[in-house]
């Protein structure tokens, strides 16, 4: 894949994370810094230990409070957690708009506007402002039609057994 490129992984089939972490340890290796900004999977540490064992060259934010995954969460915690959240959308506005990585992994953003926490516009705003040379990848389950036009790679995970 070429500088500058926006990746899509999703599908009901595991391994999307995985291959976005793939993708992080290749372009580490290339000498990018990499950001990687983890949604809807609650604040589970021992998921994501090993990746902060690669700090500086990639590091792992979590904006989420709880131990939870958000689906598992009641109505009044799930409010609370987009809150929590909008501040990690925040945070990747900020590190496009500073160029402050050569990756940028927002890991399960699509399970955002599933959720009715961010709009499509949030999403296309994202892509407007990075810089030709940050590569971005999105994860999640569902893609819609507006995001598919607009990624340069789009990656289905199916599980067939």
């Amino acid at each position: 894949m070429g500088t500058g490129l926006i990746q899509v992984y999703y599908g009901d089939g595991r391994g999307k994370t995985t291959a976005a972490v793939g993708q992080a340890i290749r372009a580490a290796s290339q000498g990018k810094t990499v950001n990687i900004i983890q949604f809807l999977k609650g604040k589970n540490e021992e998921d994501t230990s090993f990746i902060k064992r690669l700090e500086p060259e990639i590091k792992l934010f979590c904006f989420e409070k709880s131990q939870e995954v958000y689906d598992q969460l009641t109505e009044a915690r799930q409010s609370e957690e987009a809150m929590n959240i909008r501040n990690g959308i925040n945070f990747a506005r900020k590190v496009i708009q500073t160029n402050g990585c050569g990756l940028l992994i927002l890991d399960e953003i699509l399970g955002l506007l599933d959720n009715k926490i961010i709009s499509m516009q949030d999403i296309r705003e994202l892509i407007e402002h990075k810089s030709e040379e940050m590569e971005l990848i999105f994860t999640g389950r569902s893609l819609n039609d507006e995001l598919k036009e607009l990624a340069d790679c789009v990656t289905r995970m199916e599980t067939v057994k």
